[in-house]
């Protein structure tokens, strides 16, 4: 049956954040009052906290708010299984009981008031409305120029991102029901949803500092998300090692010749650093185009396994519609 106002889950990808939930909870709160308020939302939209395997008193934070607050329900997996698979199970587990879904992560950098533009784009029949960060003066300026990096080379390599969008994002069921069936081990989200084609729009806003806690994004993880990202939808790389072996092969040609013509003309060095600049230099690139083959094969390997993504050990939205169906059989 449809709705007069749609039914909003704001998903909320959480990995050891105790130190944030309270804050977080409070901000996307008021945020779902006033929506609920001004018939913008239904008053069963959810905040659905997605708890990645947390090794602090994450999880039990959220059962906490789950008691307390009427917005607040809780997915818990059964171990970390990364950012993107926690948004995954989130987007999935959402898509079955909500008209609009909306994810952003719990450190509360992303502007929670963009929240009531995204409401807004969607009720003017935007499918998926991005989350872009307008100025990220907050972050390291290393950060954001090889984020800037990033995003020229995926382009240049015929990948459509959205330049300065992460994860914040709304996507209406139509776009999830879509979104689902990409069904490969390395979904590269912010790849995969330009590609629904369906109707979108920016919402633009000022990045902010990280409330509290750590950033669950090192440098050695966002170097792998970056080539995750790259491999999952180029085959740029070994195009590249292809085009660089020829280039190879060019150099041997003109060090043969060079030693034909030294040999003709009784032109004669010790040849020992050539030789060993020689050695190095092919036996780097050898390495550098195994370990990129490897890549795609290894990834070949997850994908054949069709291993879960996730899996859940805890779903307080179903347990919510259990006691309730139950409930209804006792009448």
């Amino acid at each position: 049956m449809a709705r007069n106002v749609p039914l909003l889950t704001i998903v909320v990808p959480c990995y050891n954040e105790e130190a944030t939930l309270e804050e977080t909870t409070k901000e996307l709160t008021r945020v779902m009052d006033d929506l609920v308020a001004n018939h913008k939302i239904s008053d069963e939209s959810i905040i659905f906290y997605v708890d990645d395997g947390s090794s602090d008193n994450t999880w039990g934070i959220i059962e906490e708010k789950t008691a307390i607050n009427p917005y607040v329900q809780g997915l818990k997996l059964s171990r970390n299984f990364g950012h993107q698979g926690a948004l995954i199970a989130g987007l999935e587990s959402a898509r079955d009981f909500s008209d609009c879904v909306v994810s952003i992560d719990a450190d509360l950098q992303d502007d929670v008031n963009v929240i009531y533009q995204f409401i807004d784009k969607y009720q003017e029949g935007y499918e998926i409305v991005y989350g872009v960060r307008d100025k990220r003066d907050t972050d390291t300026k290393f950060k954001r120029n090889t984020a800037l990096w990033f995003y020229s080379l995926m382009g240049k390599m015929g990948v459509k991102l959205v330049p300065n969008h992460a994860d914040y994002r709304l996507m209406s069921k139509r776009a999830l029901d879509e979104f689902i069936k990409y069904q490969e081990e390395n979904l590269f989200i912010r790849g995969i949803v330009p590609l629904l084609g369906f109707k979108s729009t920016n919402v633009y806003y000022d990045r902010k500092e990280r409330f509290a806690g750590e950033s669950k994004y090192p440098l050695k993880k966002m170097i792998a998300f970056a080539f995750d990202g790259l491999t999952s939808f180029s085959v740029a790389p070994i195009r590249f090692v292809s085009y660089l072996g020829f280039l190879m092969v060019l150099i041997g040609i003109g060090i043969a010749l060079y030693a034909l013509f030294a040999k003709v003309f009784s032109y004669t060095t010790s040849g020992w650093t050539s030789l060993m600049l020689s050695i190095w230099i092919v036996g780097g690139v050898q390495l550098l185009a195994i370990g990129i083959i490897g890549e795609y094969i290894g990834k070949i390997f997850k994908e054949t396994k069709g291993r879960p993504r996730y899996t859940i050990e805890k779903n307080s939205v179903l347990e919510k519609q259990k006691e309730y169906v139950s409930e209804l059989v006792k009448k």
